[in-house]
C-alpha cells in the first residue's frame, strides 16, 4: 500500500466541497432507507407481536423458511424488539448503505472521466489523486451519516441505545469497506458502468456467501473469511461486540491505499481492463440486433450469475430436511399435524423461486433503463431518424427484457429442479419446473412497470426500481408481519400459486397477464408520442 503524494492531492478541499454540494444529496435516499428500515422494526414490533404467543409464532414462521436466512442472516433472539431489529436489518441495512457508497465513488471518479468533466477539472490547479480522494471522502461521510442517523433514530424510537448505535455502526462499516472496493474497481474497470458492475458484483457475491455460511451452519471460519461476516459477529442485542469492526476499518484502509496505488499507474480515462475496439463496420441491421448488441455483455454476465444461483439454491433446497430438522419450533408444528414435511418443502421451493424471480427483475429493468440512458446520450435519435419506427425500436428492447427474465428464471429453475428432483425431499423435477414457469408472469409484471415508466414517464423512470424493492419487501417480510391480503397482493409474486398444493389457484396468473399487457401497451404508446430526451 502506498499513500498518495501531497502534490497529487492539491485542490482536494474545494473539490470535496463542490462534490458534497452536488452529489451529497444523492446519498440521502440511502441514509433515509436504512434509517426507516431500522426504526420501523422497533416501532412496529410491539404492535404486531404484542405477546409471547405471537413472538413464538414468529420464530416458527422464520424457522420454517430457511430462505429468509439467506437474506437476513441468523435470528439469534426474536423475543425482543432489538433482537428482531438486528435480524431484520443488520445484513440488509449494511447492503443498502454499501450500494450507496459504491455509486458515490463511481460517480465521482470514472463517471466524470467518461463524461469529460474530469478532464475539464484537470485543466485547472488540481492534483491527480484529488478526484479519487473526494469520491472516497464523500462515500465515507455518507456512510457515517447513515450509521449515525439510523442509530440515533432507532434509539429515539425506543430501541436500546447500545444495540442501536452498534447496529448503525455496522451500516457505516459496510459502507466504508465497499467505498474501498469501489475505489479499486474504478481503477480496474474500463468505464464507469464496468467499474460499478465489478463492485456491485463483489458485494452481491459476498452477500450470498454470507447467507449460505449462516443458513447452512457452515464452520465459523467461513464467516470470518468474509468481510460481510464480520458485521454479523458484532451481534447487536445479543452480545454487542464492537471488536469485529476493527477488521472493517483495516480492510477499508488497505482497499483505499491499493486504489491510490493503482490510480497512480493507469492512464487517464483508461482502466486496467482495456476496452476492445469495435468492428470497423456495424453489423446490427435491425432494432432487435441493436438491442442485443448493446446489452450483450451484461446479459452474458447475468446468465453466469443465474447458473450459479441455480446451483446455490438447488444445493440449499436439497438440504431442506436437515435445515428444518434443526428447528425446534418447526418440529412442534410437525408433531401437532399443522403441516406436513411435503407442504413445508413445497412452500420453501416457492419462496426460493420467488427470490430468483425478484433477482431476475434486475436485468430486465436494466435493459429498459439502458434505453433511457442511450436516449439522454443522444444515441437514439440518429437511429430513429432513419427508417426505424419508434414502436419497433422500443418493442425490440421490451421483448428482449421480457425474454431475458423468462430465460434466466427458467435456467435457474432447471438447475434447482435437477438437483431437487434427485434428492428425495418430497418434490419432483417436474414440480420445480412448473413452479419456475409459474413465477415468470410475476417477473414480467415488474418489468412491464419499467416499460410503462420509461415509455410514458421517462422523468420518473428510476422509480422502476421501486417495483423490485416493493416486491422484495412484501414477498419476504409481508407474511412475517401478518399484513392483510390486499397489501400483500401489491406484489406480483403473492399471486404465484404453490404448485405442489392440492388445488392450486391459477387465476392470479391470469390477472398478472392482463396487468402486464396493459402496462406494456401504455409504455409503447407513450414512447411513440412523447419527445425524445424529455
Amino acid at each position: 500500500m502506498s499513500a498518495p503524494r501531497a502534490g497529487s492531492l492539491v485542490g482536494t478541499r474545494p473539490l470535496l466541497h463542490a462534490t458534497m454540494r452536488h452529489d451529497g444529496r444523492l446519498f440521502a435516499p440511502w441514509v433515509l432507507v436504512a434509517s426507516l428500515l431500522s426504526t420501523s422494526s422497533v416501532v412496529v414490533y410491539p404492535w404486531v407481536f404484542p405477546d409471547q404467543a405471537s413472538r413464538e409464532a414468529l420464530a416458527v414462521a422464520i424457522g420454517a423458511n430457511p430462505a429468509l436466512g439467506l437474506i437476513f442472516g441468523p435470528a439469534y433472539d426474536l423475543s425482543t424488539a432489538d433482537g428482531f431489529n438486528a435480524w431484520r436489518t443488520l445484513a440488509l441495512g449494511g447492503f443498502l448503505v454499501a450500494l450507496g457508497a459504491v455509486f458515490a465513488v463511481t460517480r465521482a471518479t470514472r463517471a466524470q472521466e467518461d463524461s469529460g468533466q474530469a478532464e475539464l477539472l484537470a485543466s485547472g490547479v488540481l492534483g491527480r489523486s484529488s478526484r479519487l480522494m473526494a469520491g472516497v471522502a464523500l462515500a465515507l461521510v455518507g456512510s457515517l451519516a447513515a450509521g449515525l442517523v439510523a442509530g440515533l433514530a432507532t434509539g429515539l424510537c425506543g430501541g436500546a441505545w447500545s444495540s442501536s448505535l452498534l447496529l448503525g455502526a455496522t451500516y457505516t462499516a459496510t459502507g466504508w469497506m465497499f467505498a474501498g472496493v469501489a475505489a479499486v474497481t474504478a481503477q480496474v474497470g474500463s468505464d464507469a458502468r464496468t467499474a460499478s458492475a465489478l463492485a456491485v458484483g463483489t458485494l452481491g457475491t459476498l452477500f450470498l456467501l454470507r447467507g449460505l455460511s449462516t443458513s447452512l451452519d457452515a464452520p465459523a471460519w467461513t464467516r470470518w473469511a468474509n468481510p460481510l461476516g464480520w458485521t454479523l459477529e458484532t451481534r447487536p442485542a445479543t452480545g454487542d461486540h464492537w471488536a469485529p469492526l476493527l477488521l472493517t476499518v483495516a480492510f477499508t484502509v488497505a482497499a483505499v491505499g491499493a486504489a491510490f496505488a493503482l490510480q497512480a499507474r493507469r492512464d487517464f480515462g483508461q482502466g486496467m481492463l482495456a476496452q476492445r475496439p469495435g468492428p470497423a463496420r456495424g453489423t446490427a441491421r435491425t432494432p432487435w440486433r441493436l438491442a442485443v448488441r448493446v446489452n450483450r455483455p451484461s446479459l452474458l454476465t447475468w446468465t453466469c450469475v443465474f447458473v450459479v444461483l441455480g446451483v446455490v439454491f438447488g444445493h440449499f433446497t436439497t438440504s431442506i430436511e436437515d435445515l428444518l430438522a434443526g428447528e425446534p419450533a418447526v418440529q412442534r408444528i410437525l408433531a401437532a399435524g399443522a403441516a406436513s414435511p411435503a407442504q413445508l418443502t413445497g412452500a420453501f421451493v416457492r419462496t426460493v423461486l420467488s427470490l430468483v424471480g425478484i433477482v431476475a427483475c434486475v436485468p430486465g429493468v436494466q435493459v429498459l433503463l439502458r434505453v433511457r440512458a442511450e436516449e439522454l446520450e443522444d444515441r437514439v435519435e440518429p437511429v430513429l431518424a432513419g427508417a426505424v419506427a419508434r414502436t419497433r425500436f422500443y418493442a425490440s428492447h421490451v421483448l428482449l427484457a421480457l425474454g431475458t427474465v423468462a430465460v434466466l428464471v427458467l435456467l435457474a429453475g432447471t438447475v434447482v429442479a435437477v438437483l431437487a428432483g434427485g434428492a428425495d425431499i418430497g418434490v419432483s423435477t417436474r414440480d420445480v419446473l412448473v413452479q419456475a414457469a409459474a413465477t415468470v408472469p410475476a417477473v414480467w409484471t415488474v418489468v412491464a412497470l419499467a416499460t410503462a415508466l420509461v415509455g410514458a414517464r421517462p422523468a420518473g423512470s428510476r422509480a422502476a426500481w421501486a417495483g423490485v424493492l416493493v416486491s422484495f419487501l412484501l414477498t419476504l417480510l409481508g407474511p412475517t408481519f401478518g399484513l392483510d391480503d390486499w397489501v400483500l397482493g401489491i406484489s406480483p409474486f403473492w399471486h404465484v400459486p404453490t404448485v405442489t398444493a392440492g388445488d392450486p389457484d391459477w387465476t392470479g396468473l391470469g390477472w398478472l397477464a392482463l396487468v402486464t399487457a396493459g402496462l406494456v401497451t401504455v409504455g409503447l404508446a407513450g414512447f411513440r408520442h412523447r419527445d425524445l430526451a424529455r
